[in-house]
């Protein structure tokens, strides 16, 4: 994983042990164990890493008028029950519903307007919600 894991050297001293991965990939989500000896103990913690992200069906910035879909996918193993979007910190409204049980929203024609920051939250069977959060750029 280098060069994009790192631990700061100077904060172990004071006990921390933190492992900083930058940027964080889908392939990175699992169980990271740290195992620390000082003196004659041996100190372990585990950490679950699950990973959300955004996708595009085109690269950003996206022209205005070409069809969009926005998809929200994490590594949580348990079932996805309702993935719920929102735009600039509103939710957004559809024919029924402000949220659907897949995780894709569908923009038939961008705009200017659609520009800014997509917000989807994933609520899944076992109560966990996860969300993520992207920036998109809309050309005119």
């Amino acid at each position: 994983m280098r060069p994009r894991v790192s631990v700061q050297d100077s904060a172990l001293r004071s006990g921390n042990f933190s492992l900083r991965i930058s940027p964080v990939r889908s392939g990175d989500a699992g169980l990271y164990e740290a195992r620390v000896g000082f003196n004659a103990e041996v100190l372990s913690c585990r950490v679950q890493l699950e990973v959300i992200t955004v996708n595009l069906s085109q690269p950003s910035p996206v022209v205005e008028n070409e069809q969009l879909l926005l998809s929200c996918s994490s590594s949580h193993q348990a079932s996805l029950m309702e993935t719920c979007w929102f735009h600039n910190r509103h939710l957004l409204p559809t024919p029924r519903t402000f949220c659907f049980s897949h995780g894709a929203h569908f923009v038939l024609r961008p705009s200017m307007s659609d520009a800014g920051y997509w917000h989807c939250q994933l609520r899944y069977s076992d109560n966990e919600v996860v969300s993520a959060t992207y920036k998109l750029q809309v050309l005119g």
